[in-house]
């Protein structure tokens, strides 16, 4: 287990999903990108779990692309744009396309640093809860020259706004998760000994949820950033219907009258 790039451990209906690079902050590098990839397919695939919680071994979230990687794939007369658009072709943004595509809600447990891709990968979940120890940080432009990937020049302005993307990429300065709490960047900030249990708590709760709802919320979530307000009217209108046609629908507005916990079976 020590060796595997990736752990997956399901039980009550979450999985846990730790990336296992602790010596090298848990550095993207092809076996942990695409264990992640194959990953994430395997758990939207699985009945049994309804709700899945991203976090890192060691003292790191994940600190981004590992540059070996990189010179993994160079051949002789390789130019380094190619070999970087290779990467981000062949692993990187179908890493992040079946993240994107998890039909069941996502919470990234950010433990400790989250650099470069690391922040890209933590904001591409649907529920951030960051230790006060960690922290976020866009380090392509200052430290290396280059643009953000993995999602990163998307996900950041909106989130946190224009000025709060263009700044974190121009300057790669640190952004401590107490701040990205208060700035709405994540959902929450917690002490650094609760990060388990609050992500436990959260995941729970998830799990014995809606979860067909919970992917058409996602859906509707997503599509609002595109669309006109009579689109989304639209859009909520079809989504509506077919979430009124799910057995949940029928045992919450049976257990709002009979005023009871609903039990929810993802149906």
């Amino acid at each position: 287990m020590a060796d595997e790039p990736l752990l997956i451990d399901i039980r009550d209906g979450v999985a846990w999903m730790t990336m296992n690079r602790p010596g090298v902050l848990n550095g993207l590098d092809r076996g942990l990108t695409m264990a992640l990839w194959h990953g994430f397919e395997a758990v939207e695939r699985n009945p049994e779990v309804r709700a899945v919680v991203l976090t890192g071994a060691g003292r790191a979230f994940c600190s981004g692309a590992d540059l070996s990687l990189l010179d993994s794939m160079a051949t002789g007369d390789g130019r380094p744009g190619d070999v970087v658009a290779t990467a981000i072709d062949t692993e990187f943004n179908p890493m992040m396309r079946a993240l994107s595509a998890l039909s069941k809600p996502v919470i990234a447990a950010v433990n400790g640093p989250a650099a470069g891709g690391g922040a890209s990968l933590a904001l591409t979940c649907d529920i951030v809860v960051a230790a006060r120890s960690a922290y976020f940080q866009l380090t392509f432009g200052p430290n290396l020259g280059i643009v953000p990937d993995l999602g990163g020049s998307w996900l950041f302005p909106r989130h946190g706004g224009r000025a709060r993307g263009l700044g974190m990429a121009l300057t790669g300065d640190r952004l401590s998760a107490p701040d990205a709490a208060e700035q709405g960047l994540i959902w929450e900030c917690t002490y650094d000994d609760k990060l388990r249990d609050r992500a436990a708590e959260l995941s729970g709760r998830l799990a014995k949820g809606p979860t067909r709802a919970y992917h058409l919320i996602k859906q509707a979530l997503r599509h609002s950033l595109s669309a006109t307000l009579d689109e989304q009217l639209a859009e909520e209108r079809e989504m509506q219907q077919t979430a009124g046609a799910t057995a949940d629908f029928a045992e919450g507005v049976a257990a709002f009258m009979e005023k009871r916990p609903a039990a929810f079976k993802g149906r």
